[in-house]
């Protein structure tokens, strides 16, 4: 009779040899029963932690990352060769405008072009208070028209605020008030949104209280939901104020931020502030203010972000005119505006106001030196500053933009297109520094083909600019770092445990690009530019860009929490 002892040795011999045949399966890639369905292989690996890459293989089956390391004798379906390309996890664009475009029946909207060639897999919409009531209907709607991307979504508070309390909202809410908002709140969490948006410069959250928005937090704290701010202020003065005709006791930027670190310091939500900035050149340099208070507050223990689009310029100092956006309430049917601006002139009090507020609009915008004419009658003016204009016609700023308007084109108020750079540069680049600072674009999907180029070139370019400017050129930050701001940082905020790393288990979204070649071409002038060097993108084991192409495919999901 075989000894017992002896037949146990021998069956552990055995189950180890098998375990060790099927781990060397899992590394290679290779099982009995499968091949991989692509191997990415030869790439420089940048995990999406903020390390440095390493050069490896990918093996992707069924959606997701089944192996990373050395695959050369791996079956597969597909191969790409990623020599001398970096891999990455697919970008999260933690702040987008998307969800109109991704609702369209145009499959080329949904397949999200702009965003594709910037390396995005996975958008966060809703945001800014804007949402539909019904989070629910959305995330219906959306999986039933498919989508190039993987989309989160939030529920809006400006959209619940009129809701509850309709036209009348130009107040702080009741109590009873208050709590219906938060039971609408709970409702959009319970159908599948992430987190609240707030929108806290427009109407009617402007009018909102901070123990408003506090209690309102307070709700999406169960589900473990994020708070997304867009604050009062981002400057010394929100974007709405006029001098002429607001009270000078208006929140600024740090007053703002306080706000936004007390509603996560008590109520405990991961709170995250949109597209961070110090605007206006009076308020260049306050970015040395915020990070201290982000810095005090997160070593307290409040679990405070922020996200950010690399661009000195924001989108109303391309979209807003020098003149103040009051006058259309004196205009008449009949009535252009050149000849708007030169009747109220007349009147020394309209005259008065007007110039006031010329004045603060230039600054806001980041002075007379910076902004510039995009657009104008004579063509040769293009790319001219106003102050240059200034000086040449012996003129004061404040006349000059007044000029405009009479020499620019009558039926647009400002007469011209002319974009602020309202940011300093070295404040853009401190909040990049930070390491709880995403990338967002802030942006709108878009067909280049279709686009009238009306839009911010950071609906185009600020993920492929991020890694192109502030690390490659200005080294800012390292490579790696910009892949980690816009891959496992987002991911980690959003609590996606499943995207955002290169790691076995991972969905599949991955992004080859050729760090020779990234670059963003969108500008003031062309804002409508696709970006280049991304040669693959893959969203759930599926390609969305092959060999630098959109392949047109919808392999997005609607993530839940």
């Amino acid at each position: 009779m075989m000894n017992m002892r002896n037949l146990s040795a021998g069956f552990i011999a055995i189950v180890t040899i098998a375990l060790l045949i099927i781990a060397h399966c899992e590394v290679s890639g290779r099982s009995p029963n499968n091949t991989l369905d692509f191997v990415i292989r030869n790439g420089k690996i940048m995990d999406g932690t903020g390390n440095p890459y390493f050069f490896g293989d990918i093996g992707v089956r069924d959606g997701k990352i089944v192996a990373v390391g050395e695959l050369s004798d791996a079956l597969a379906g597909r191969v790409i060769d990623a020599s001398g390309k970096i891999v990455a996890p697919g970008f999260i664009d933690i702040h987008t405008h998307g969800e109109p475009a991704l609702a369209e029946a145009n499959p080329e909207l949904r397949a999200a072009p702009s965003d594709a060639y910037q390396g995005v897999t996975t958008v966060v919409v809703n945001q800014c208070g804007g949402s539909p009531l019904s989070i629910k209907d959305q995330i219906t709607e959306l999986r039933e028209k498919k989508t190039g991307l993987n989309v989160l979504t939030l529920v809006g508070h400006n959209t619940i605020r009129r809701e509850v309390m309709g036209e009348d909202n130009k107040r702080p809410a009741t109590d009873a008030e208050i709590e219906e908002m938060g039971a609408l709140v709970r409702k959009g969490m319970e159908e599948g949104a992430f987190g609240l948006s707030v929108g806290l410069e427009y109407e009617p959250g402007k009018w909102s209280t901070t123990e408003e928005v506090i209690a309102l937090v307070e709700e999406i704290v169960p589900f473990g939901g994020i708070f997304h701010n867009h604050p009062r202020s981002q400057g010394d003065f929100p974007k709405w104020y006029w001098p002429s005709i607001h009270d000078p006791h208006q929140p600024t930027l740090i007053d703002a931020v306080k706000e936004h670190l007390e509603i996560g310091e008590k109520t405990g939500a991961t709170v995250v502030l949109s597209h961070i900035k110090a605007r206006g050149r009076s308020f260049h340099g306050a970015s040395e203010i915020v990070i201290n208070l982000f810095n005090d507050a997160r070593s307290r223990g409040v679990s405070a972000y922020a996200e950010l689009y690399p661009y000195n310029t924001s989108g109303s100092d391309g979209r807003d005119p020098v003149v103040p956006l009051w006058l259309e309430e004196y205009k008449s049917d009949n009535e252009n505006y050149a000849g708007l601006l030169t009747r109220l002139l007349q009147d020394p009090e309209k005259e008065r106001d007007i110039r006031m507020d010329i004045s603060h609009e230039i600054n806001r915008r980041g002075g007379a030196d910076v902004l510039t004419l995009v657009d104008h009658p004579d063509s040769e003016l293009a790319g001219v500053t106003l102050r240059e204009m200034a000086e040449m016609k012996g003129i004061s700023d404040i006349d000059m933009a007044i000029e405009l308007q009479m020499s620019g084109d009558h039926n647009i108020l400002g007469g011209v297109s002319i974009r602020g750079f309202s940011m300093s540069e070295k404040d853009v680049e401190n909040y990049i520094k930070q390491p709880w600072t995403a990338t967002g674009s802030d942006g709108r999907i878009r067909v280049e083909e279709l686009d009238d180029g009306s839009g911010h070139p950071r609906w185009y370019g600020t993920f492929p600019r991020m890694i192109r400017v502030y690390a490659m050129e200005r080294e800012v930050i390292t490579v790696e770092e910009a892949v980690r701001s816009m891959t496992s940082l987002p991911a980690q905020i959003y609590g996606i445990m499943d995207r955002g790393l290169i790691r076995e288990g991972m969905n599949a979204d991955i992004v080859v690009f050729d760090p020779e070649r990234i670059n963003d071409r969108a500008d003031a002038f062309n804002p409508a530019k696709y970006s280049e060097g991304i040669d693959y993108l893959m969203v759930n084991g599926v390609l969305t860009v092959e060999g630098g192409n959109l392949t047109g495919k919808l392999p997005g999901k609607v993530l839940t929490p």
